[in-house]
């Protein structure tokens, strides 16, 4: 059981890009502080066991703003430490109060392998709730100050999940999308059709590196076009829907 100071771990992936990672728990969140000349940007903000905002501090004094991948619950768990945020449009609702999993849930979730600090208290965790600065569609961008940061509307694993892109680096932080371990679009909110759509956009885009929102950072590029290929298979044979089950790729799966 990890102590509430060891909570997060961070990494460096050049000199104005962080990972702060939740490696104790078993989802593995990774949240991302770009730092540009102006002002910062933290993608995702973890599960809000721990204040991520103490961690972004030690890295930063840039103006900080914060934009989750999607509406669940870890990722937008820190998002009380920031008073500006960002949200897709179709998660408007979500981030509202109307998450569509009860609290019951979540909370399950969080001690699903029991590894929470020993001085957090499930009972009174809730699932954050709040107005974001204002909403994003697929014609947003930031600009950091010498920084671009693109969204990329992806959706399928939510209805208003979302990558980010920049273009001078090839980054793609692919959120929920992309990553080792298993892929989820099993949910009433998912859409697997969506979801090899979305794969299937980020695909063409020039990317040289991914980081995911989940588990391991050594992620190869060609992973992407691999997942587009194999969910267009499952298409084929009539099985990109729900309740087709678990498909095991070695790397990463596709629960359906």
């Amino acid at each position: 059981m990890a102590d509430s100071k060891d909570w997060f771990d961070i990494r460096k992936i050049d000199e104005n890009t962080f990972v702060i990672s939740e490696p104790h728990h078993w989802e593995e969140t990774n949240c991302y502080l770009l730092i540009g000349s102006e002002k910062a940007m933290l993608i995702d903000t973890g599960l809000g066991v721990c204040n991520i905002s103490e961690e972004v501090k030690k890295l930063t004094d840039k103006p900080i703003f914060a934009v989750p991948t999607h509406v669940h619950w870890d990722h937008i768990g820190g998002l009380s430490y920031f008073p500006e945020f960002y949200v897709h449009e179709k998660e408007e609702d979500w981030i509202s109060g109307n998450f569509p999993l009860p609290v019951e849930f979540v909370r399950n979730q969080l001690v699903k392998e029991n590894t929470l600090p020993s001085d957090f208290n499930v009972d009174s965790y809730n699932i954050f709730r709040g107005k974001p600065e204002s909403l994003l569609d697929g014609n947003s961008f930031f600009n950091l100050g010498g920084r671009i940061i693109k969204v990329i509307e992806t959706p399928g694993h939510s209805p208003g999940h979302i990558c980010f892109f920049e273009e001078n680096t090839g980054y793609l932080f692919s959120g929920d999308l992309v990553y080792k371990g298993t892929l989820f679009a099993n949910y009433p909110s998912t859409n697997p059709e969506d979801f090899l759509q979305s794969v299937e956009k980020i695909a063409e885009l020039p990317i040289k590196r991914l980081l995911p929102a989940h588990h391991s950072l050594d992620l190869r590029t060609d992973i992407v076009s691999e997942i587009r290929d194999e969910l267009k298979k499952l298409k084929e044979k009539g099985l990109l829907h729900h309740g087709s089950g678990l498909f095991d790729y070695g790397e990463w799966q596709m629960l359906l």
